[in-house]
């Protein structure tokens, strides 16, 4: 091997590489020629043996001999190959240079490595190419803070090592405020900028052994380690005080920036990432909503936990009473005010629970919309609707939407193709959209109701009076009905200020030219005065509440498959 090594030197100095035999008996190396060039500025004395070479070996010394040691025996003058890499470093002042060794080794007697021969190589370009893919994948390449994966698995690591030691430290999720109007005022390139200069805010204020991580778009994770529920009050203030006291300079100019702040101590009220993650975005959510640069700590609430337990509760049982048919109409008589003529029934929800008791729409709606259910709620309502439509041909019913499920292209795709199977539907259909739920997208929402006025059916906004829709955004909608909410309409007999309100609704909604419901009606003496202001229908006590027996007398006779 030895004499065969010149003839290889100058095509392997060429390539950056050079070749050597290790006699592992004397530790005595012998290289090519040109290992020198290859090796350059390394004494040829630190060449020379396993042990001296070795001194220049980071980040393990022994990481040559142990290739070789740790190697399954094999028969005598057999060989068994190896690939290792390390970086060689002539002094703390110079820089590391990355080597590859690829080579293979050969048994003694005893089958152990007696000799070793092999080929290294600079591999500079390839191991920064390797740190920086390590680098990407561990840290977020807007701030170069942790990604959220391994922020999470550094969470874990300090609750279960609080957890041993029983020391107390913190989790907290530091949210931008309003980073949307930050992206929609300045552009994308701006919100990047402010998201990297409150990592460098936060980053400077943090002790040695705290981890900052980006969570997500506008949230920071900060584990700060043996850390007080004192301590967690100074530095989130600390935080906050950073983030908001000095304007953040963009190009597009100085933008004004706070953050929010949910915190919760571990491992005390969090025994896992999980857990931890959980309670510091609840408290986050709750100070934003409290107020924009808030800071709030998590706390055991009574009165939550059982609220969420119901909620559990209350979700399946809509869930199974959806899946068992147990969701049923019952029909209140809408009638005109000066004729008392039937004008209409509107539909109101009802659930028959297990036990033989029946929950109504005021059980049933807010929590559904709460919990995210009301889209599949709302799904089954206009199916049992156009069922009662197609069976009846002289009755006209009203049912009842969330403004959410207006935006849901499946709602819209089950009333379209139901409205082509049953011609004559749509025109007896007056949907009310419930206007208690803020209305997000009015533009969106006057879209929907285009389209189903091209059908025929009509548009009413529901409980009017009580929530967020405006005499503008009736007229920008062209609803056809406005239903006066009945809190306002049930006292009018006895007060003068709901009655000045009703009656200015009444008379606006007649210069728009839409007809008005009002709702919740006791008496006749406020019948009288409805009619009197002009009021178009009225339904309540007066007229008959809602009954699940149909008024018009007929049973249904279509039955329509429930969705999805």
């Amino acid at each position: 091997m030895t004499s065969a090594l010149p003839k290889a030197s100058t095509i392997l100095a060429s390539l950056g590489q050079a070749a050597f035999v290790w006699d592992l008996a004397t530790d005595a190396m012998v290289w090519s020629d040109h290992a020198g060039a290859v090796f350059a500025d390394i004494p040829a004395a630190s060449l020379s043996s396993g042990a001296e070479f070795s001194k220049l070996i980071e980040p393990q010394r022994n990481i040559r001999s142990d290739a070789l040691s740790h190697s399954p025996a094999v028969t005598r003058g057999e060989s068994a190959p190896y690939r290792i890499e390390y970086g060689v470093r002539i002094s703390t002042s110079e820089p590391v240079l990355w080597i590859e060794e690829t080579g293979c080794w050969f048994a003694g007697s005893d089958g152990r490595p007696a000799r070793a021969q092999g080929i290294v190589r600079i591999n500079n370009e390839r191991h920064a190419r390797d740190e920086q893919l390590l680098r990407l994948s561990r840290h977020d390449p807007l701030t170069g803070e942790f990604n959220r994966t391994h922020l999470i698995a550094a969470l874990t690591e300090t609750i279960e090592e609080a957890t041993r030691f029983r020391t107390s430290c913190a989790f907290m999720l530091i949210g931008i405020d309003h980073l949307a109007r930050i992206n929609d005022a300045f552009g994308f390139d701006v919100a990047d900028a402010v998201i990297s200069e409150v990592a460098r805010r936060i980053r400077i204020r943090l002790r040695g052994g705290d981890v900052l991580g980006r969570f997500s778009g506008n949230k920071f994770g900060l584990i700060l380690k043996n850390c007080t529920v004192d301590d967690m009050n100074v530095a989130a203030e600390r935080f906050l005080a950073g983030i908001r006291d000095e304007v953040v300079p963009t190009k597009s100019g100085p933008v004004s920036v706070t953050a929010s702040i949910g915190a919760v101590s571990v491992p005390r009220y969090a025994h896992s990432a999980n857990e931890a993650i959980n309670r510091a975005q609840e408290t986050l959510d709750t100070a934003k909503r409290r107020r924009a640069g808030s800071y709030l700590v998590w706390r055991p609430n009574v009165e939550r936990d059982a609220q969420r337990k119901v909620n559990i509760r209350v979700t399946d049982e809509i869930v199974t009473a959806l899946n068992e048919r147990r969701i049923v109409m019952a029909f209140e008589p809408v009638v005109e005010a000066r004729s008392r003529q039937q004008a209409f029934y509107e539909c109101l929800i009802r659930m028959k629970q297990e036990d033989g008791q029946v929950l109504l729409a005021p059980d049933i709606v807010p929590v559904a919309e709460r919990l995210g259910l009301i889209r599949l709620v709302d799904h089954r309502v206009l199916e049992l609707v156009v069922a009662e439509l197609a069976a009846a041909p002289e009755v006209q019913l009203s049912l009842n939407i969330s403004p959410d499920t207006t935006m849901d292209p499946d709602w819209w795709s089950s009333i379209e193709s139901l409205m082509h199977a049953h011609p004559g539907v749509a025109e007896r259909l007056i949907v009310e959209i419930t206007e208690t739920v803020a209305i997000q997208d009015i533009d969106d929402l006057r879209g929907f109701v285009t389209r189903l006025k091209n059908f025929g059916s009509r548009i009413a906004i529901d409980d009017f009076g009580a929530g967020y829709t405006s005499f503008r955004n009736l007229r920008k909608l062209g609803v056809d009905i406005v239903k006066i909410d009945g809190a306002f309409v049930q006292n009018i007999a006895r007060s003068a200020d709901d009655r000045a309100f009703v009656q200015t609704l009444i008379d606006l909604a007649r210069r728009l030219g839409i007809k008005t419901v009002a709702e919740w009606v006791q008496d006749e003496e406020s019948a009288v005065m409805l009619r009197d202001w002009g009021c178009d229908y009225i339904q309540g006590r007066l007229i008959g509440l809602a009954s699940s027996e149909r008024p018009w007398g007929a049973p249904a006779e279509v039955v329509l498959p429930a969705a999805g």
